[in-house]
């Protein structure tokens, strides 16, 4: 399946609050994490685009549980993904501000005077039910209402949205670890993707006439390792393929790569940064006896990957946004 890709709406990069436009001020904030901006944040995010312009999303870097665990976390969406999906959801801006030792003892209150209302001019305020923030996390959306009614800025809680349980993160992550990116695209209302440049490898998939882009994920990721049918974001053009992401047990056993082979592809796609989305995952990763072997498994593989990619139709406006 090939196709023009269709641009993110709107800015489509992380903004810092210390660039913040004038014409990006006044508006409505909606103030999260965010962290995959699945089904249950575009809630809060559309509740924020109803209230008027300019919407823009507020979220924090680094994530505030790596700041305080001082440990990598499994991102669902690093800055520059984040930012493009709320941009396809149609946020005006993502902007971004520093999650450092000094914000995370600011109180609640010094929080809404000093960034909503001093450095943004909110006009009004959105949160999911279950957002916290400033110091020891004493700020929710009773203290937002109240610091509102002193500021001047209407305020909103949106109630959870659910498919099977509250969508969370945490489901997505589970669903991801088990390999299972069809029960992850439902809970995030997009397919999900990756974005990373390819770098060099041991060109044994050349050798066997399958060529692969060889990209290194976050080491933190974690996707099941085995082998997927895959659509590929090249030069403005989406391309089928299939990959495999893993340490590759019949040769090396070596550090995670993702390797995609993109089907009726011959250019050089070094030092480019590839947008990779999984449409389903195949089977587990396994080691061979030999090469030969392999490639006769290849073949079924991309066989297999063709007739997952045939007909495929976005799975909402965001999918189609960001995936078509």
């Amino acid at each position: 399946m090939t196709g023009a890709a269709h641009p993110p709406r709107r800015s489509d990069a992380p903004l810092p609050l210390a660039e913040l436009p004038a014409e990006l001020t006044g508006g409505v904030v909606a103030i999260g994490n965010f962290d995959g901006v699945h089904r249950g944040h575009q809630t809060v995010l559309n509740a924020a685009i109803a209230r008027g312009r300019p919407a823009v999303g507020l979220t924090f870097e680094p994530h505030p549980r790596a700041f305080f665990s001082k440990a990598p976390i499994f991102r669902l969406t690093p800055p520059e993904e984040k930012a493009r999906v709320m941009a396809a959801v149609g946020l005006d801006a993502m902007v971004v501000v520093p999650f450092d030792e000094a914000l995370a003892r600011q109180s609640a209150e010094d929080f809404v005077a000093h960034v909503l209302v001093e450095q943004m001019g909110a006009s009004a305020v959105v949160v999911g039910h279950d957002f916290k923030f400033g110091a020891r996390r004493r700020g929710d959306g009773d203290l937002l209402a109240r610091e509102g009614g002193r500021h001047g800025f209407a305020t909103e809680t949106v109630a959870p949205c659910s498919d099977g349980g509250v969508i969370s993160s945490t489901r997505i992550r589970e669903h991801l670890a088990a390999g299972d990116v069809t029960a992850a695209a439902r809970l995030l209302g997009r397919r999900y993707a990756v974005t990373a440049e390819v770098r060099h490898g041991e060109k044994r998939g050349r050798e066997m006439g399958y060529p692969t882009a060889n990209q290194a994920l976050d080491p933190a990721s974690g996707l099941r390792h085995g082998i997927y049918a895959v659509r590929v974001l090249i030069d403005g053009e989406w391309r089928d393929g299939v990959a495999s992401y893993g340490r590759r047990p019949t040769f090396d056993n070596g550090a995670p790569l993702l390797e995609t082979y993109v089907f009726d592809y011959s250019g050089d796609l070094y030092g480019k940064a590839l947008r990779v989305v999984f449409e389903r995952y195949q089977r587990p990763e396994v080691a061979f006896r030999g090469m030969e072997e392999l490639k006769v498994q290849i073949d079924r593989d991309a066989d297999e990957a063709r007739a997952a990619l045939a007909n495929l139709a976005p799975l909402s406006d965001v999918d189609a946004a960001l995936n078509f």
